[in-house]
């Protein structure tokens, strides 16, 4: 063996070890990259199965869509405010009604 050959195998083991480093630091970088994606999967979950959280974002977005409409059409608005009192008033007296007829 002269000394080239010594050379050639050392260079062989390095390659081979820097391609074993690369071939971690791929999979490290793998690794990485799924449990971000996992950690973004389980949020879209719990933002999604959150049913309290929903119906507050729910709840807020109409409050601002009445109120916009509120602003824009007032007339219309009240008009709106009175069919519902009507209507949740004719359903308390008929509820209340068959009730007492029932009775």
């Amino acid at each position: 063996m002269t000394a080239t050959d010594a050379g050639r195998q050392l260079a062989t083991r390095d390659s081979k070890t820097r391609e074993r480093n690369l071939t971690r630091l791929e999979a490290k970088a793998n690794s990485e990259r799924a449990r971000a994606e996992f950690a973004r999967t389980l949020n879209a979950l719990e933002e999604k199965l959150n049913v309290p959280k929903q119906v507050r974002i729910k709840t807020s977005r109409a409050k601002v869509r009445l109120r916009r409409f509120a602003d824009e059409q007032p007339a219309a608005a009240v008009a709106v405010a009175v069919g519902v009192v009507a209507v949740v008033g004719v359903t308390v007296w008929l509820v209340v009604r068959s009730a007492v007829d029932g009775t």
